[in-house]
């Protein structure tokens, strides 16, 4: 089991388990729950292979991630009571499982020869479409839309190891590096809560003008 195997399967725990919860808030039943957290977990990978037409997808070549979303999912429907503690320790969890994802991502863009635009967009996929799942069947705008440091890291960190597998760093090395470093970018935006600007828009005047 490599390092980034390990740490791929940590993430899809922590998304997993974000999506669960989502779905608990939602006051979903068990299988609202169980498919919120699977499609957190394993959406973005899916649709980034059938994009790719590599198939039949990951989570069939290895079900090892199907059946992760599913026991982690199960478990924060049955004991989310007891479990409240995780939810701040869950966004750190979700950075390293957000660096992970979209290394990989972008790496099998790589592999796929789709040049630079193609392989940044299935790492971003990988990291982001599963969360944007997650929040439109819970009735939320994405994540990702909003002002958050979030996709943003994602393209930090895929034009990273885009840029660094054009020199002759070693493979594992620049998957390494723009792993953490898109980890420490996600990390530092919710430590001093930075975000993307917002435009704000002048509300329409109030006509208080009565009709004759």
């Amino acid at each position: 089991m490599t390092l980034l195997y390990s740490l791929d399967l940590l993430g899809t725990a922590a998304f997993a388990a974000s999506g669960a919860l989502a779905g608990i808030r939602r006051d979903m039943d068990l299988f609202g729950v169980l498919m919120l957290g699977m499609v957190t977990a394993i959406g973005g990978g899916t649709l980034r292979d059938l994009l790719l037409g590599d198939t039949p997808p990951f989570i069939f070549k290895d079900e090892t991630y199907f059946y992760l979303s599913i026991i982690v999912s199960l478990a924060v429907f049955l004991f989310h009571k007891r479990i409240g503690f995780i939810e701040h320790p869950l966004l750190y969890l979700d950075a390293l499982g957000l660096g992970t994802f979209v290394v990989i991502g972008t790496g099998k863009g790589l592999d796929f020869n789709i040049g630079f635009v193609g392989s940044v967009m299935m790492g971003v996929m990988t990291a982001t479409a599963g969360g944007m799942m997650r929040d439109i069947l819970s009735s939320r705008v994405p994540l990702v839309l909003q002002k958050e440091v979030y996709a943003s890291a994602c393209l930090a960190g895929g034009t990273l190891l885009y840029l660094l597998h054009q020199t002759t760093l070693p493979a594992q090395w620049a998957l390494a590096i723009s792993a953490i470093a898109t980890t420490l970018l996600r990390l530092c935006a919710i430590h001093f809560n930075w975000s993307l600007p917002k435009a704000h828009h002048a509300e329409a005047p109030t006509d208080h003008s009565s009709s004759r």
